[in-house]
């Protein structure tokens, strides 16, 4: 047998062992492990209305219609919420163009809901690192819950009870700050109250 192939014989051999474990076996045994112990999150979170998919619990989504809970706003290319172009602005401190991104949704949340004198939540008019965030604080959906609640004919505590019962808490109950999940809201809430004239949200939302 030749140096050659005394040398070759060991590589080729680790090389496939290695492609066994790591490429199938491992992969393998992650994917239905996960499958027992998290399904949902394994299949990425998904939620429906009715047999339609209308997104996932773990990526935001656009929301215009001022009957439904407002997202915070996503900066991503070319449109938003763009999860293969995951990121932010970059819009520094001091940058004039993110006064005046600001500003506008500032005058957008006031055209909107003129009645309401409520300093506006950071989150309702900044962008996050990511632009996918599919929470906003209880604070930020708090604000918004008068305009809902005229704009489909139901009070403001039905909104807020809508809004409390998807506010997600800390993680394990100290990481992070409490959040409530704007697509859950929103399928609760045409639940709640059916828009009769507005599209629903399967309609509403922009992918």
């Amino acid at each position: 047998m030749s140096t050659l192939t005394q040398s070759l014989r060991p590589a080729v051999s680790l090389f496939v062992v290695l492609t066994a474990v790591t490429g199938l076996a491992y992969p393998i045994a992650v994917t239905g492990l996960s499958q027992v112990i998290a399904p949902d999150s394994a299949n990425g979170s998904l939620l429906y209305q009715g047999n339609h998919i209308i997104g996932s619990k773990l990526i935001g989504q656009s929301f215009t219609n001022p009957a439904y809970l407002w997202s915070r706003p996503s900066a991503t290319a070319t449109t938003p919420y763009n999860g293969q172009a995951s990121g932010g602005s970059n819009l520094g401190p001091l940058n004039p163009d993110l006064a005046k991104a600001v500003q506008e949704r500032i005058a957008k949340l006031h055209e909107v809901d003129p009645a309401n004198t409520a300093l506006v939540p950071i989150d309702l008019v900044t962008t996050s690192g990511s632009g996918l965030d599919p929470h906003i604080t209880p604070n930020a959906a708090k604000y918004q819950a008068a305009r809902i609640a005229a704009l489909r004919g139901v009070t403001v505590s039905q909104v807020q009870t809508v809004i409390d019962k998807n506010t997600e808490g800390r993680q394990f109950g100290l990481f992070g700050e409490p959040r409530v999940n704007v697509l859950q809201v929103n399928i609760d809430l045409d639940q709640l109250a059916p828009l009769v004239v507005a599209n629903k949200v399967v309609n509403d939302v922009k992918n």
